[in-house]
């Protein structure tokens, strides 16, 4: 019997409308603020002096990669659970996610205030002893805090959908939106207590010294799993709704849950492979986190081979015949699927040159070079970026009635085209001239014509042409949401959420898998094992600290 489309609960759709809309405008902001500073950073032009270069940056990063990710990664997690959890979110967990909202964009606004007049050019790590204004570490704060709220609305959904379903195997589009907001729960607790015990406290003038070392290992215990939190999403949709689009079915149903797991357990205690080069942490403890960084690589490996699994099993179903036969039967006329999977191709050389980054030895080559902007991008911005692009072309018709167009679909097929040709010239030749020596984070400058750095001189160039390329790929990827939240015909008929089943060889999916309270509890005895003596150490053996420091 032939299902009905699935139809949002319009206080559902109206949520996950807004979180989009200040995701795109957030995209919008950082993507002007990237053009001008990338521009700049290659010599194409000189900045206006009321405007500063680390001004810029800190703009883009924090648009970028902070706000753009994470009101979108909301409103994409609230469209799964609403379909897959009972068709519709409950009361409370609505009202945890406005108060949520609210609060996130009220953070957004302060932070943004704070840079854009220029007292917040601490870049989007805000690294002490350079001091923002405490508009800007209370608007992070707020910004996380709400985030919070917004978890409690997906748990919300889950338990009820628990309580009704006693002893049943969860949906997996929703077994993966707690994954991903119980590993960022988890995470932004690091960075929740250096903002609001170390950063602000300081930049109120309360205390007058901060322990700068901590300050950064409470980043780092929150910045390398946020990499994770961008990147599951991408997965979820990879995993879940790209094998309905490829008209075959999921691999399996086990695999993917072991996969989000082992994320949980690995991608937290394991933020010192950003602080090799630091004075103060025990070489032991650098090591042990290596190796388990090197422990997140099996995970993404498992998802390779799972996803191939998919393509292959689809385009056989279809008739496929011959070793590769099936690659002919894949829709790569279909920007849903396209983009997609040009991030799933990009992500291979991304996490080449993530092992590369926390490998102890090859690290001295490369930190704090251009090398590591170059691998920043390719992950966050190639393989996430593009997925989110994907995610978009549907999901935004499919929440305001309207139809993704033969002509949005094409125009987005050339989008995801043109940014992976602006990816291709600005981090290829950032990684190369990372290992040629040019640090990162620097403005442009000829070293007074050193000859080594006239050497770079040609990859710079490429990287600001790759810099504008990208801002047009932003710029048709706005149109394109643009013409399809407005201007796109109405649907004739209502559009499905697109959602893989699973094939019926697959085995059941172990109990264990879903019991949360486990994991959770494995997660925190290897945070635990990694972190409480170096950081006992740190604050033990405490250094005299820093005063505010202003550096622009």
């Amino acid at each position: 019997m032939e299902t009905k489309p699935f139809l949002f609960d319009r206080k559902d759709r109206s949520l996950i409308l807004v979180h989009l809309g200040i995701a795109f405008l957030a995209l919008f902001i950082g993507a002007i603020a990237g053009l001008l500073q990338g521009l700049q950073r290659t010599g194409f032009i000189t900045l206006p002096s009321p405007i500063g270069y680390y001004q810029l940056l800190t703009a883009h990063g924090v648009m970028m990669a902070l706000i753009f990710t994470t009101f979108f990664i909301v409103g994409f997690l609230y469209s799964g659970v609403s379909r897959t959890l009972g068709g519709t979110m409950t009361p409370a967990s609505r009202k945890a996610a406005w108060i949520g909202f609210w609060l996130m964009v009220i953070g957004t606004a302060l932070g943004t205030y704070a840079i854009l007049s220029n007292d917040a050019s601490v870049l989007y790590t805000f690294y002490a002893p350079m001091a923002a204004s405490p508009f800007f570490y209370i608007g992070l704060a707020l910004v996380v805090v709400g985030s919070w709220l917004s978890s409690a609305a997906v748990f919300l959904c889950f338990t009820r959908w628990r309580r009704e379903h006693p002893g049943q195997v969860s949906p997996l589009f929703a077994y993966m939106a707690i994954a991903t907001m119980v590993l960022w729960d988890i995470c932004s607790l690091g960075v929740a207590a250096e903002v609001v015990f170390q950063l602000i406290p300081w930049s109120l003038g309360l205390v007058p010294t901060i322990n700068v070392e901590l300050s950064r290992t409470l980043f780092w215990y929150f910045g390398h799993p946020l990499v994770y939190f961008w990147l599951l999403p991408a997965y979820i949709y990879w995993y879940v709704n790209i094998p309905h689009i490829v008209r075959g079915k999921i691999f399996s149903n086990s695999l993917p849950r072991l996969t989000f797991i082992l994320f949980i357990l690995y991608s937290i205690p394991v933020g010192f492979h950003h602080q090799l080069l630091e004075p103060g942490i025990s070489s032991f403890w650098k090591f042990v986190q290596v190796a388990l960084t090197m422990i997140v690589v099996i995970p993404s490996l498992m998802t390779a081979f799972s996803m191939l699994a998919t393509f292959e099993l689809a385009g056989r179903e279809q008739g496929a015949t011959g070793l590769f036969g099936w690659l002919g039967k894949l829709p790569w006329k279909d920007v849903r699927f396209f983009a997609a999977f040009l991030g799933m191709v990009i992500f291979i050389p991304a996490g080449a040159g993530g092992i590369i980054n926390a490998s102890y030895q090859l690290d001295q080559v490369v930190h704090n070079t251009l090398w590591i902007t170059g691998h920043f991008h390719l992950t966050v911005a190639s393989t996430v970026a593009l997925t989110f692009f994907a995610i978009s072309y549907w999901l935004v018709p499919l929440l305001t009635g309207r139809e993704l167009t033969p002509f949005a679909n094409r125009l987005g097929i050339i989008q995801a085209v043109v940014w992976g040709i602006g990816m291709l010239f600005m981090s290829v030749s950032m990684h190369i001239v990372g290992v040629l020596g040019e640090p990162r984070r620097i403005a442009y400058t000829t070293y007074m014509d050193h000859p080594i750095v006239n050497t770079w001189a040609p990859y710079r160039t490429l990287i600001g042409i790759g810099s504008g390329i990208l801002f047009v790929g932003v710029l048709l990827y706005l149109f394109i949401v643009v013409y399809l939240w407005k201007f796109a015909p109405a649907a004739k008929q209502a559009a499905d959420y697109p959602l893989g089943v699973v094939q019926e060889a697959a085995q059941g999916t172990p109990a264990i898998l879903e019991r949360w309270s486990v994991w959770i509890g494995v997660s925190i005895l290897l945070i635990l094992f990694a972190y409480t003596i170096p950081v006992a150490h740190m604050i033990q053996h405490a250094p005299p600290g820093a005063p505010p420091m202003r550096t622009w």
